[in-house]
Parts: C-alpha cells; structure tokens; sequence
C-alpha cells in the first residue's frame, strides 16, 4: 500500500506556541495540505467528555421513530438545516443514493443584519434539549478551531494571517451529524451502494470528530485506497473545494468515501460528525494572484462561494 503524509499536529502549536512552533506548524499543515489535504489535529477545543456526549446524543436521535424524525425534514432547504432521510444524497456523478441519514445545523448569525432566507432557523428538536445544546456547543468548538486553522493556512499561502477572518465569521458553515445504518440484506443492495461514494468535500476545509467505527479512506496519488484512522480524540481535517480553487490546486481537495463494513458487521451503525467550514456565499473564490504562474496557469473560472454551493448542492441530489 502506498505510502501517505498525513501527519498528527498540535493545534496549541500555533495558538499558544513559541515562534518556533508556530512556523513549523505552518509549513507542515501547508505541506501535508499540498500533498494529500489531509491532517490530525490534537488539542483542538474538545473535551472528550463533550465528545462522548456528542456521539451519545447523536445516536438517540437517530434512534427516535422515523414518523419523529420526519417532522424535522423541512421542504426546500437543500438539508442545508434539520433532518435529511435515507435516499438522498449522492456522491457527484453516483447512480445510487449513499447508505445514511443526516441532520444538519447551521450558522446562529451574531451582531450582523441577515436575511431568514439566506440563514433559515435551526429546528429545535423537541425530543431532547441535549440535542440541541450539545450540537450548538460543538459548532461554536469547530468553529473556532477551523478559524485557527485557516489563519495556519493564510501565513502558509504568504497572506496576512486573519484574511479568512471576514468571509468566515458568521458565514454559512454546517455541522452535520450522519447515521451511516445497519445494513440488513447486503445481497439486496445494488452492487455500488456504499455508505458514502467517493467525493470531494464542496467547503473550504472540514473537521471530521473521529467516528463511531473505521471506514473512511483517502485515494492516494498512486490511485489507492488508504484507511484514515484519528488517533483517540484527535480530529481528521480535510481540505476542501474552495479552498483547492482559491488555490488554483495547491491545495488538494483530496477524494475519499466510505466503505461499507465487513460482513460480520454490517448489522451494526457508524456515527459521524463532521464540521462542513463554509465562507459567506459573498466570497470570490476567483484563484489567488500568487497562486497562478507560467508553470501553474489559473484552472477554474471565477465563482462566489454561493455559486460554486448551489451548482455542487445540485449535483449531488439535495437541490433540483
């Protein structure tokens, strides 16, 4: 199996470090960026504690009747905010919906005028007041962590360290809690049914927390598969489209997918978190000056965040 630079850092590295630290933890999140887009990030925020009663939440709602569950599926809103049922989200170009049902939160604007359309109402979930005060907490957590990072990658890009701090305070990010289910009748299932087809993540960086069991794989440059694995609390993060355009590529917005269990456990269900880090939909995602040469020519045609949104959202399947 080929081999993968997806190195463990230390997020205090940059927040709280000496200079020392700081520049050595951008050079290695902007190379790790460059060659896979994919990191281990410890000392995020997080209390494993506030983890474990994420994942427990998280599981009694899925665990609610479906007729519960449906009340929080709210028609056109894309599953940009409540409950989205199985069958359907697919992966760009898939055939079959992806195995799993999700609920999502988004952004709660503070200290600026918005628009309801623009930023629609979090459901409340009546069902569990934990539900909703742990998901919140641990968007705000994300959040912060994901600002952090970006400031990494700003220093790494030669940018001045806060120039994503305008397009992503109160900007248009997501949380989102995923039920890959029990899989009961695998001879059943179309031959690609998988829990999660191979994609890239339309956002500008993700932050996944861990998950309840192994499956996610990252394509290598060599064309394959390699298990991603976070180590105890540690959060996967992952670069994603928006930001590969900004780039003009490079920074990879890496494939990976989620591959269906062994047969012994197909029965069982995997949780997972992960924290969808979006810049208002204002944002030119036209490619950096700095980033276009003679030998790197510029790639993408110039989109806002709120166009390149809509056209992915459409592709795969949550929009018309």
């Amino acid at each position: 199996m080929a081999l993968i630079n997806i190195p463990r850092l230390d997020l205090q590295h940059f927040t709280v470090g000496n200079a020392t630290e700081r520049t050595q933890f951008i050079q290695d999140i902007g190379k790790a960026f460059n060659e896979t887009g994919f990191v281990t990030i410890a000392n995020h925020g997080l209390s494993p504690e506030l983890i474990d009663e994420l994942y427990q939440v998280v599981k009694d709602f899925f665990d609610l009747p479906q007729a519960i569950k449906d009340k929080y599926e709210i028609p056109g809103l894309a599953g940009q905010r409540g409950y989205t049922t199985k069958g359907k989200e697919k992966a760009k170009d898939a055939k079959t919906p992806d195995l799993k049902e999700f609920w999502q939160r988004g952004q709660t604007i503070v200290g600026e005028e918005y628009s309801k359309s623009d930023f629609p109402d979090n459901p409340v979930v009546e069902e569990s007041a934990r539900f909703n005060a742990v998901t919140a907490e641990i968007y705000k957590k994300l959040e912060d962590a994901g600002r952090n990072l970006l400031k990494a990658i700003a220093a790494y890009l030669d940018l001045e360290e806060n120039y994503f701090e305008k397009y992503v305070i109160n900007g248009n990010s997501i949380l989102r809690a995923i039920h890959y289910f029990p899989i009961e009748n695998p001879e059943a299932l179309s031959p690609d049914a998988v829990r999660a087809g191979a994609h890239e993540d339309i956002n500008l960086i993700t932050l996944l927390i861990g998950a309840s069991a192994d499956g996610l794989e990252v394509l290598t440059k060599d064309g394959e598969w390699f298990p991603i694995k976070a180590k105890g609390e540690d959060i996967v993060v992952n670069v994603g489209d928006m930001l590969q355009r900004l780039t003009n590529n490079k920074l990879k917005s890496t494939t990976h997918r989620v591959v269906n269990p062994p047969r012994e456990l197909m029965k069982t269900s995997r949780y997972s978190v992960p924290f969808f880090l979006h810049p208002k939909a204002s944002m030119s995602l036209a490619s950096l000056s700095s980033c276009i040469s003679e030998e790197h020519p510029k790639v993408y045609e110039d989109y806002t965040a709120g166009q390149y949104l809509d056209e992915r959202l459409r592709e795969i399947g949550l929009k018309m």
